[in-house]
């Protein structure tokens, strides 16, 4: 043992992180004071994760006057000779698919890297503005019902009694419901639990009161509408009793019969004659998986796991979060005569999994997937806190090789969300429908105004200029593994609507047989542009469904769309939209990508001297 006057030592890592010096220094005050410190690693901020890749100007890649580009390789060997940084992964093409067919000149590889704050900042100015050097954000997947309702965000409570509630959900025949979700909303942060096999939930409400409780929700894995009831009355001396309606009781014969949603009804899917079924295209769905053990999935025989590409390369299969099977079954959900059946049954579908834990690097590798694998569509349910300089010029390499990108606008309720709010996609909000849903299910809590005809434009959906058109994204009943059934909300519904039928124009539109059958951006160009001329507005005088922040050009027409029934004009409201707001503001800054000028370079710009990063110096 050692002695109490004997010096102790903590060992500290040499990382460079931000903050590791004001700790060590900590660290050796208190051990020249002669007090033990425990054993461990003083708390300190991490290294971050940066996306490092070749600036392009209007698609070339950055060259200053007078100077050679930046070679990534050199600037990997830079980076991997310095001791405290982390050269995880080099990103690029890897056959000829994007290299030389993309028109961009040189070979478009990223790398991802861990390293500090100020190593990052250092790398940009030395770059002279060569590198995209920007953190690696996180992603998430958008579906309404992953936000909770009446949220009121508050500080938790640290004192005062708890008070146990007990809710117990049933179902068809007082059976219990295991596994469902039970949230309670008051004053303070919201309250959770998850049923047991008795059907149980017990909460324990801490820091409130049962008069404060708002709302009680209450969200079942599968096979049941969800349940909402503002200002509940709570019981605290006796078990809660919630009863769900079983989505079979609203579809009659479901899942023994097979159903059409009622948004694919919206768009006419179902006057579609059957040999329209989107044969020969590829469609990729950038998700959390698809099961592929469900009856509606079983024919999806292709995928790549981000993530795990390397140590499970079969993960793609699985899906523990249920949303990309949802969309997977909106797209291209089995005609097999049981459960529900997507727009484009024999399209061929692959598979993307990146969620959970999906990032900005992930989403251009699995774009990189997509064009080796000459993928067609790309279904985007998914959304960033901002634009991604790098992201962008990956969508864009990927629309000059014909890869079209439809992505769901968000479901914040604010303005459109990126990617979506990306020029070089297509972006989708979402509608919802009254009639479609039990009054008492969470969906009646996203309507607004509801018009003439029963549409809505729902609380949840993001808006702004960028929106294209609107579909179907309220109480979207599709497939969930392992082989159940359930109806969400949120425009990653919307979107799976509109990618379903983009499959069908691209097989089935002439166009596509013709003058647009090269793989190219004016391809991607002309399917936008015929699933913006078959929308048909949603509402003439409802102030938001008149809005074409909120609906774009209105909902697509699936006859329409093929050329199968004569295109109706729309109305003033959609032919005005747009550019009356002044379309994406947001990528003035990425002016390598044909929609303005970044700051500090273009025609006029003053050139850079050489850039000069020292190998292990800086």
């Amino acid at each position: 043992m050692a002695d109490k006057n004997e010096q102790t030592t903590t060992t500290q890592p040499s990382s460079g992180r931000s903050g590791s010096a004001g700790s060590s220094g900590a660290a050796t005050r208190t051990a020249q004071s002669g007090i033990s410190t425990p054993p461990g690693k003083v708390l300190s901020a991490k290294q971050k994760q940066f996306i490092i890749a070749p600036r392009r100007i209007n698609g070339m890649m950055m060259q200053p006057m007078g100077m050679q580009p930046m070679a990534l390789d050199y600037v990997e060997q830079a980076l991997r000779a310095s001791p405290d940084v982390e050269v995880v992964d080099r990103i690029g093409p890897r056959g000829l698919a994007g290299t030389l067919a993309d028109g961009m000149g040189g070979v478009p590889h990223i790398l991802i890297v861990k390293m500090a704050d100020e190593k990052a900042e250092i790398l940009k100015q030395q770059s002279m503005g060569q590198l995209i050097v920007e953190r690696d954000q996180p992603l998430h997947l958008d579906l309404s019902e992953t936000g909770e309702p009446g949220l009121v965000a508050a500080a938790v409570a640290t004192g005062g009694p708890a008070v146990s509630i007990a809710v117990m959900v049933l179902g068809k025949d007082n059976a219990p419901i295991k596994d469902a979700e039970v949230h309670l909303f008051g004053s303070l942060l919201p309250v959770s639990g998850v049923t047991d096999e008795r059907g149980l939930a017990t909460l324990s409400l801490s820091g409130d009161t049962v008069q404060s409780v708002t709302g009680v929700y209450v969200k079942p894995k599968s096979d049941y509408w969800t349940f909402y009831q503002a200002d509940p009355a709570i019981e605290t001396d006796q078990t809660n009793l919630v009863y769900l309606r079983s989505l079979s009781d609203s579809f009659p014969g479901f899942p023994r019969q097979q159903v059409l949603g009622w948004g694919q009804k919206a768009m006419r899917l179902d006057q579609l004659p059957g040999n329209y079924r989107g044969q020969g295209i590829r469609v990729a769905i950038v998700d959390s998986g698809v099961a592929t053990t469900h009856p509606d999935l079983q024919g999806i025989k292709h995928g790549f796991d981000v993530a795990k590409k390397k140590s499970d390369p079969s993960a793609w299969s699985h899906d523990t979060i249920s949303h990309g099977s949802h969309c997977a079954g909106v797209i291209a959900g089995a005609d097999n005569g049981t459960g529900i059946r997507g727009f484009a049954t024999d399209a061929e579908v692959h598979v993307c999994r990146q969620f959970p834990g999906g990032q900005i690097s992930q989403l251009i590798e699995a774009l990189e997937y997509c064009i080796e694998k000459q993928i067609d569509l790309v279904n985007l349910s998914l959304s960033g806190t901002e634009p991604s300089e790098a992201l962008e010029q990956q969508i864009l390499r990927a629309k000059r090789l014909g890869v079209a990108c439809i992505a769901a606008a968000g479901n914040s309720g604010g303005p459109v969300q990126y990617p979506a709010s990306s020029p070089n996609v297509l972006a989708v909000a979402a509608i919802g429908k009254m009639g479609e849903f039990p009054p008492d299910s969470y969906h009646a809590h996203t309507v607004s105004m509801v018009n003439g005809t029963g549409f809505f434009s729902p609380k949840f959906t993001c808006y702004g200029p960028e929106i294209a058109v609107c579909a179907p994204g309220v109480a979207i009943l599709s497939s969930v593994p392992p082989n159940n059934y359930a109806a969400w909300d949120g425009t990653s519904m919307a979107a799976s609507h509109v990618t379903g039928l983009a499959a069908l124009v691209l097989a089935h539109h002439p166009d596509f047989q013709g003058a647009f059958r090269a793989r190219n951006a004016d391809r991607v160009d002309r399917l936008f542009q015929i699933l913006r001329a078959s929308a048909q507005p949603v509402s003439m005088s409802d102030p938001l469904l008149s809005d074409p922040r909120r609906t774009g050009f209105g909902m697509p027409d699936v006859l329409i769309a093929l050329g199968l029934a004569p295109q109706v004009q729309p109305g003033f409201y959609a032919n005005a939209r747009m550019f009356a707001y002044g379309r994406y503001p947001a990528f003035a800054q990425f002016g390598g990508l044909g929609f303005g000028q970044p700051m500090g370079f273009g025609p006029s710009a003053v050139p850079y001297p050489q850039p000069q990063v020292p190998v292990g110096t800086w």
